[in-house]
C-alpha cells in the first residue's frame, strides 16, 4: 500500500514512528498510509529550512516572486490531477475542489507581487541631514498547522507569502488528506525553489509540539478548531514565538421580511451544504426575523433541498460528497439527533442517506431544522456538517444580538433590501467578515481574512496585506552623514 511520506531538503523521506489509516470517504475504505513524523524527523526538516534561510533570505525579491510565478503556471496545468487527490481523500465534488484551488493560486498570484509589497518606507531630511527609513526583513524558519477541509487552499495561504518575503518554511498538513498538499509542495520546488526552503512533514500532536517549542521556528500560522487554536497561540507564546491561530465558527445568516427570498434560498443552499458543510466560513445558522419570513424561508428551502445531491467524489452531477470520517459522520448525524430530542423539528432529514454503489461512504444528507433556539446543544457547537438550522426573532436587533452573544465571530451575512438596515448591521455586528447579500463573504486575496472574538487568537488575519505584516519584522534606519569639517558637540537632550 502506497505510504504518503514527508518533504526534507528537497527529498522524499518516508520516516515514521507510526503510520495512519488514509480513507476514501466515498467508499468508506483505506486507500494509503501516512507516515507520522517522529520528533527528530521534523526537526530534520527545521534544520533544513535554517541551512537555507541565508541564502534564501538574501536572494532578490524579483527572483523570489517568479519561482510564484512558475508555480502558478504548474498548478494550473496539474489543477484536474490535484482536484482529483483532493476528492479521494476528502471528498470534495470535483468543481468544488476546483473551487478550493483557484482561491489557493489567487494568493499565489497576490505573492508575486512581492517587489511592491516589500518596499519599505523613506523619509529624507527627518532632521539636518538626517535620513530615516524601515524595511520589512523576514523572520527566518516559519511554520504553518493546516486542517483537512481545504488540502490545498489554506497551505496556500501561508507559505507563497511566507516564502516570498524570504522566510523558509515548515508545513504539517493534515494526516487525513496529505497527497494533495504534498504533491503542491513538490510543485513548488518544480518551479525553481532552492532545496530546504519549503519542507512538509507529515504528523500528529509529536509533530506540533516540536514546531511549537523549537527554538529555531520563530512563527506559526494555524487554522483548526477553537480548542486547538487556543492550544498552539498559548504554546507558541510561551515558546516565544509570533502566531496567529484561526480557530472555529458559528456564522449566522440574518433573512428580513424584506429580502428576495428567491436570492436568499438558493445563496443559502450553496452556503450551507457546499463541501458538505465543513468549512469555517459555512451559513449554518439562518435567522428569521418574524414568522411570516420564517415561514416563507422554510417552505423554499424545502422545495428547494428536494433534489439536491450527495454523493461521490467523482460524479460532478452531485452537489456535495460525504464527510471527512466515519466518526464525524456520527458526530454530524448525533448533533441533528440531540436538536430533535431538544425540541427542534427536523424538516429534511439527511440521517442515513442511501448512496448506490458507496453504501460504506460518510455520508450525511442535507438537513434543515427548524425552531431551533440559543439554548440547544445544537446551536452552540460547531457542527461542521451539511446542516442548516433555523432560529426564529422578532426583530432585526434580537437577531443581532444573538450573532454577538455568541463566542465565535468568524463570518455573517444579512439578506434584505434596505440599505438602511444593511448598513447598521455591518456597522455594529461583531463579526470579522461580514457580508450583504453575499453568504460567503471571504476576502479576495489582497484584503485579509480572519474572524473575532474566539475565532480568531493573534492581531493579523491570514493572507493578503496582514501577511507581509505577520511573515516579516520592520527595521527603522536612521542615518546620518556630517558635511566635511562641520563637527557638533555633544547633546544630552532627547533629539527632536
Amino acid at each position: 500500500m502506497e505510504l504518503v511520506g514527508h518533504l526534507i531538503n528537497g527529498e522524499i523521506r518516508t520516516d515514521a514512528s507510526r503510520t495512519q489509516d488514509v480513507f476514501n470517504p466515498s467508499t468508506g475504505e483505506v486507500s494509503r498510509q501516512v507516515a507520522i513524523a517522529p520528533a527528530n524527523t521534523v526537526e530534520a526538516a527545521i534544520t533544513a529550512a535554517a541551512k537555507a534561510y541565508p541564502a534564501w533570505r538574501n536572494t532578490p525579491a524579483l527572483k523570489r516572486a517568479r519561482v510564484m510565478f512558475r508555480f502558478k503556471e504548474l498548478l494550473e496545468k496539474n489543477s484536474d490531477k490535484i482536484c482529483r487527490m483532493i476528492g479521494e481523500e476528502h471528498g470534495k465534488i470535483s468543481h468544488d475542489a476546483m473551487g478550493e484551488l483557484q482561491r489557493g493560486i489567487e494568493n499565489v498570484e497576490y505573492a508575486c507581487s512581492a517587489p511592491e509589497l516589500l518596499k519599505g518606507e523613506h523619509s529624507r531630511n527627518v532632521g539636518p541631514d538626517i535620513d530615516s527609513w524601515s524595511e520589512f526583513q523576514p523572520l527566518g524558519v516559519v511554520a504553518g498547522i493546516t486542517p483537512f477541509n481545504f488540502p490545498a487552499m489554506v497551505p496556500l495561504w501561508m507559505y507563497p507569502m511566507a516564502i516570498v518575503c524570504g522566510n523558509c518554511f515548515v508545513l504539517k498538513p493534515s494526516e487525513r488528506d496529505p497527497s494533495s498538499t504534498l504533491f503542491i509542495a513538490q510543485l513548488l520546488e518544480e518551479a525553481g525553489l532552492p532545496k530546504g526552503v519549503m519542507n512538509v512533514v507529515q504528523g500528529d500532536k509529536e509533530a506540533v509540539d516540536t514546531l511549537l517549542k523549537h527554538d529555531d521556528v520563530k512563527a506559526v500560522s494555524f487554522v483548526g478548531s477553537t480548542p486547538i487554536a487556543e492550544y498552539i497561540y498559548a504554546t507558541a507564546n510561551a515558546n516565544g514565538k509570533r502566531c496567529q491561530a484561526l480557530g472555529g465558527a458559528k456564522n449566522h445568516a440574518i433573512v428580513m421580511p424584506d429580502a428576495d427570498m428567491d436570492n436568499a434560498v438558493n445563496q443559502l443552499l450553496g452556503a450551507a451544504f457546499g463541501s458538505s458543510g465543513e468549512r469555517c466560513m459555512a451559513l449554518s445558522v439562518a435567522v428569521a426575523v418574524g414568522d411570516e419570513a420564517a415561514n416563507r424561508l422554510i417552505e423554499s428551502l424545502k422545495q428547494a433541498m428536494q433534489p439536491l445531491k450527495v454523493g461521490a467524489f467523482d460524479n460532478s452531477s452531485n452537489d456535495f460528497g460525504p464527510v471527512i470520517t466515519r466518526e464525524h459522520q456520527n458526530k454530524v448525524n448525533g448533533f441533528i439527533d440531540s436538536a430533535e430530542a431538544q425540541g427542534a423539528e427536523v424538516v429534511v432529514d439527511g440521517r442515513n442517506p442511501s448512496i448506490e454503489n458507496h453504501e460504506n461512504g460518510f455520508f450525511v444528507g442535507a438537513t434543515l431544522i427548524d425552531h431551533v433556539t440559543s439554548e440547544m446543544d445544537s446551536y452552540k457547537a460547531e457542527i461542521f456538517g451539511p446542516v442548516l438550522q433555523v432560529v426564529r426573532v422578532n426583530s432585526m436587533q434580537e437577531a443581532m444580538n444573538l450573532i454577538n452573544d455568541h463566542e465565535y465571530g468568524n463570518g455573517t451575512c444579512i439578506f434584505t433590501r434596505d440599505g438602511e438596515a444593511a448598513r447598521y448591521f455591518s456597522d455594529h455586528i461583531e463579526v470579522g467578515m461580514v457580508g450583504i447579500n453575499v453568504p460567503l463573504p471571504v476576502p479576495v486575496a489582497y484584503h485579509s481574512f480572519g474572524g473575532w472574538k474566539r475565532s480568531l487568537f493573534g492581531d493579523l488575519h491570514a493572507y493578503g496585506p496582514d501577511a507581509v505584516r505577520f511573515y516579516t519584522k520592520r527595521k527603522t534606519i536612521t542615518q546620518r552623514w556630517p558635511s566635511a569639517g562641520v563637527r557638533e558637540g555633544a547633546q544630552f537632550a532627547f533629539p527632536s
